[in-house]
């Protein structure tokens, strides 16, 4: 029996009807095999008596009895079937707490490998093979375990969801399809199911594009912190070389000075030690005299005394010591000398310093033009943007929401809202001028304060006067009038520095600002005064060889 059902087609114990194993299988006239309960109710309902396969009619309905040697094959199939669900349920691992057990096994519940759509029941590799070797139940759509196949039913119509309602944008049964979405468009889930899939893939590729970004991003920032740091790094070196080098002078200069005090100190001494020297030697001498002349004052023979007396020697030659003194050393100005030279010194060092400040300034040299739209109308601008002065008469010019209209100043074609920026400015032969960054939205049609507060971070002269039109304004001194004054801008540190770029020396700085806003240059001539503050505001070229 075994060796015949194994010659056998799977597909031949499969009812047409259930499309499932036979149970008690039954033969009509027409040799067609069916189970006795899926045949016998279609005859008690239908009046023709008619095979369910090949269509035959029957007059009268035929008497089925169970077709024995079929039931022995079926029934040697289901006990080979559940021998080797046994012999492979022991490879086969148990289902874990979260994993969908198959619905099939008794006792010990396997791991499901798939859920059938169709049968709503999930099975193991073993309960599963009918469904990849079966020819009816390979039509049944099999996916992933699922642990709650009944959300996959419609709670309606109790059938399954195969449609997507594109109007209401749900899933539907196929009786939804003609009840209650009768107007709507349909597609089958296999369908919508592409396109979401589709949609879902270009979301994928969109945000691994944006993670691509940002992780582009975090590297430039690293970048950025690391470029920090050797940038830190490098100053904290620079200072450390400069300050030990100052240190090092003020404690060369300091040596000196204490040097310079202790050489006349010495001096003193030594002269000194000499006075005492031979005035001591002098009262030793001086001391043996009186005690030779005391000894004789007290003899009491005449005779000897007058004999003795003129043998005493002659007293030794003794200087005259009441001119002679010891005059301490002058020390008034030795001090103010040393700190005269180290002045000096570290000027030079100074200027060394700034020089190369200037240089390291001067790399964020930015190509600035003057923009005539913002130009007061009695500014003369140059054919090149670069110079401008003020003349005597007032141009008709269109009063345009940029223009200044009370201050005589224009602004820099350019703006700036980030990083670090320098131009250069001549204001050689100049009695009065200005100089700076605006804010955009600074005042254009009132005179307004120059200051911080108002948008305004400038440097300029007025009545031979150098101010910083800080809040309040800062008069300056300096040995000489600046003939190019240098602009430097750092936009995320809020800082404004001016340098008078012939010493190379800072003349000062805005500090510990937060813009918030483009940053735009600002040029003011002054008035022309008659033609004694003629002289323009050029913008020069960077020379960084200075």
């Amino acid at each position: 029996m075994s060796a015949a059902s194994c010659l056998l087609s799977e597909d031949q114990f499969l009812c047409s009807i259930c499309l499932d194993v036979f149970t008690d299988p039954v033969t009509t006239p027409c040799g067609h095999n069916f189970c006795k309960t899926c045949i016998t109710p279609d005859w008690q309902v239908n009046e023709r008596y008619q095979c369910p396969l090949c269509n035959k009619v029957f007059r009268r309905r035929p008497e089925l009895h169970i077709n024995t040697f079929i039931s022995e094959i079926v029934a040697q199939f289901r006990r080979e079937a559940q021998q080797k669900a046994s012999s492979s349920s022991s490879e086969q691992q148990a289902a874990k707490p979260g994993e969908v057990p198959c619905d099939v096994c008794t006792g010990t519940k396997l791991k499901a490998l798939k859920s059938c759509l169709v049968c709503l029941t999930s099975y193991c590799h073993t309960h599963l093979e009918p469904h990849l070797t079966m020819k009816g139940l390979k039509r049944h759509q099999l996916i992933d375990p699922e642990k709650n196949l009944e959300d996959r039913m419609c709670m309606k119509h109790d059938k399954p969801l195969e449609l997507f309602c594109k109007t209401d944008q749900t899933v539907v049964c196929m009786l939804c399809s003609v009840v209650d979405h009768k107007t709507h468009e349909f597609v089958p889930l296999i369908e919508e199911y592409e396109g979401k899939k589709a949609e879902l893939g270009k979301t994928e590729a969109e945000i691994q594009q944006m993670i691509q970004k940002r992780r582009l991003k975090i590297e430039e920032i690293k970048e950025s912190v690391k470029m920090s740091k050797d940038g830190a790094d490098r100053e904290k070196a620079e200072g450390v070389q400069v300050f030990t080098a100052l240190k090092e002078s003020v404690d060369r200069d300091l040596n000196d000075l204490i040097k310079q005090i202790e050489d006349k100190q010495e001096t003193t001494e030594k002269q000194a030690e000499g006075f005492i020297k031979d005035l001591e030697q002098e009262i030793s001498e001086l001391m043996k005299r009186s005690s030779e002349v005391e000894q004789l004052s007290r003899s009491k023979d005449h005779l000897h005394l007058l004999q003795s007396f003129s043998s005493l020697k002659d007293a030794p030659p003794t200087k005259d010591w009441t001119e002679v003194s010891i005059h301490p050393p002058s020390y008034e100005g030795t001090v103010v000398r040393a700190v005269d030279q180290l002045k000096e010194t570290l000027n030079e060092e100074f200027e060394e310093l700034f020089e190369a400040e200037l240089k390291r300034i001067q790399q964020y040299a930015v190509d600035v033009t003057l923009d005539p739209d913002t130009a007061n109308p009695k500014l003369i601008l140059s054919d090149d943007g670069k110079q401008v002065h003020c003349g005597n008469e007032k141009k008709n010019l269109p009063d345009n929401p940029e223009r200044f209209s009370k201050r005589v100043c224009v602004l820099g074609n350019q703006s700036f809202s980030s990083g670090r920026f320098y131009f250069e400015v001549q204001v050689e032969e100049k009695l009065r001028w200005f100089l700076g960054v605006v804010t955009e939205s600074v005042n254009r049609k009132e005179r307004t304060t120059l200051s911080p507060e108002n948008g305004y971070w400038t440097l300029g002269v007025h009545k031979n006067i150098l101010t910083a039109y800080d809040d309040p304004p800062i008069r300056l001194s300096l040995q000489s009038d600046p003939e190019k004054v240098g602009v430097f801008v750092d936009y995320e540190e809020g800082l404004v520095s001016f340098y008078d770029v012939g010493d190379a020396a800072l003349i000062y700085s805005f500090t510990d600002w937060s813009f918030s806003e483009k940053l735009h240059p600002f040029f003011c001539p002054g008035l022309n005064d008659d033609g004694k503050n003629s002289a323009p505001l050029i913008i020069c070229p960077i020379n960084q060889s200075v």
